[in-house]
């Protein structure tokens, strides 16, 4: 590692660092859009220990409009560059890559090629922002192609996306491991994330809802509760509580059917005021501690 973390924002000197690396350097990418918090900072740090100090961390910082709908916060997501590439060099990234719209997309307009995420990508989020994963995937896919790197992290908060990331990469054979990183959470248990700054303290507090209702699910899976027990119970919390439900479901770790038992994933996402937030963790079901 350099000790000096570098910006570039054109494909030519992403290109140039790269060229600059001796051969053999292990790569390791976390695709991010900016506004960047601990949870950020975790996925960093741990690209940085998976690699080793002679290996290479890129941060891409990119807020891509293809994965925002027509009625969604592009214009007003959190933008914050030069904290973004403190936070960056802190944790021993080697280089930002952060490129404009026109660098990424090469001002291709509708006409750009798109990764179809499948049956998969229109369910739970997919259901409700609509071509969401197809934007995701799109710009992921080119990222990856871009850095060439051997590993790229991924937060487990974000778990839809995770599952879909995984699968594109192996359907397509990319050749880049995805990583899951645990979801960091604030010392109150929210996950953290961008959108959490949106929230006005009142809201920052009926937030507190989410985790909670992870941990009622928890609770019901522990005590040998099944998929359907779980959902009902975690549906109850929240309905007792001012919050939107826009879904809360159990599937299997590849987010299929619940199974009757063994390892499963509780999502729930909900609408507090105008933000949407989303939660998840892995359950145990029907087997009592």
């Amino acid at each position: 590692m350099s000790g000096e973390t570098r910006v570039v924002v054109s494909r030519a000197s992403l290109r140039a660092a790269y060229d600059a690396l001796r051969p053999g350097t292990r790569r390791a990418v976390v695709t991010t859009m900016g506004s960047l918090h601990e949870g950020h900072a975790t996925l960093v740090r741990d690209a940085r220990a998976l690699v080793g100090p002679d290996g290479h961390v890129t941060v891409t910082i990119f807020v891509n409009p293809t994965q925002f709908g027509p009625n969604e916060d592009l214009s007003r997501y959190p933008r914050s560059l030069e904290n973004d590439v403190e936070i960056c060099a802190h944790e021993g990234a080697d280089l930002v890559f952060a490129p404009a719209p026109e660098v990424i997309y090469r001002d291709s307009g509708p006409e750009v090629v798109t990764v179809d995420p499948g049956p998969l990508g229109t369910v739970l989020e997919g259901a409700v922002r609509p071509g969401h994963f197809r934007g995701v995937l799109t710009v992921v896919h080119k990222l990856l192609g871009l850095t060439g790197a051997h590993h790229a992290m991924f937060g487990e908060k974000d778990y839809q996306q995770l599952v879909l990331v995984r699968r594109m990469v192996r359907d397509l054979d990319v050749d880049c491991e995805i990583v899951g990183v645990p979801t960091v959470r604030a010392k109150d248990g929210l996950a953290l994330s961008s959108r959490n700054a949106y929230l006005s303290p009142a809201e920052r507090h009926l937030a507190l809802v989410v985790p909670q209702s992870i941990e009622v699910g928890r609770t019901i899976a522990r005590t040998g509760g099944g998929a359907v027990d779980v959902v009902r119970a975690v549906r109850q919390f929240l309905d007792d509580h001012d919050v939107v439900t826009d879904y809360a479901v159990v599937t299997d770790p590849e987010l299929g059917p619940a199974p009757e038992g063994g390892e499963a994933r509780l999502l729930v996402a909900v609408r507090v005021g105008d933000v949407r937030l989303i939660d998840n963790d892995r359950l145990d079901l029907g087997a009592p501690a």
